[in-house]
């Protein structure tokens, strides 16, 4: 399943420093300008740090962002460990948000986020718990988890996590936010001046793209 989303597009993120860390919401839409045709994305996030979806829907904002605001998509992101420990738990909180994103008339994303830098074996029991309810619910996958095993394997140099072993590098960032472009547009990404705004080199730049662009769902 890919999302072709219109020239203009909203999208509301739900999440933690997973997509709060380098403003990955802000990344996905300059890549979205960078490109021909370009797409004006206007984008918001409901972050808190360390949270789960759970204490997100306690919390009540994403309810008062649907009920005041349309959106095209809203990607729910889950403590980055929680699928993997928890699965049934995070099926349940996914099942939380969707019939109310639906109610609204939006979309329903699941941000596939990566393994700890220290246990890269967990990353398939991440990845079977993204995509199981995913398929239930009908929601759109975005595998960042995979790309980044990916680019980890065919370019080792490049330093995708910070010290922690958890968050995102510039360049992990990076490659995350080409892997959204992909999936909400099914066009490849290019974005010199969102690169450049990170810092990151243009042949690492190039060579993140070009690993992002391959996990597009084929028609």
């Amino acid at each position: 399943m890919t999302a072709i989303l219109p020239s203009s597009a909203r999208i509301l993120f739900v999440g933690n420093s997973y997509t709060s860390r380098n403003n990955l919401p802000r990344l996905i839409a300059g890549l979205a300008a960078s490109t021909e045709p370009p797409t004006s994305l206007h984008v918001e996030a409901i972050v808190a740090g360390g949270a789960s979806l759970k204490r997100h829907w306690n919390a009540g904002l994403v309810q008062k962002a649907l009920q005041t605001a349309a959106w095209d998509y809203v990607v729910l992101q889950e403590q980055s460990t929680l699928p993997l420990k928890n699965p049934t738990r995070y099926h349940e909180n996914v099942r939380l948000f969707d019939p109310e994103i639906k109610k609204h008339g939006a979309k329903t994303a699941l941000y596939l986020t990566w393994a700890r830098q220290q246990a890269p074996e967990s990353q398939h029991g991440i990845d079977d718990a993204v995509e199981a309810i995913a398929g239930q619910i009908g929601a759109l996958v975005v595998p960042v988890g995979p790309a980044w095993q990916a680019a980890m394997n065919e370019a080792p140099g490049v330093r995708l996590y910070v010290e922690d072993g958890s968050h995102p590098s510039a360049a992990g960032s990076y490659l995350s936010a080409c892997v959204f472009h992909v999936r909400f547009f099914d066009r490849p990404p290019s974005g010199s001046t969102v690169s450049e705004s990170l810092k990151v080199e243009q042949a690492t730049a190039t060579m993140l793209e070009n690993i992002a662009w391959r996990f597009r769902v084929r028609h």
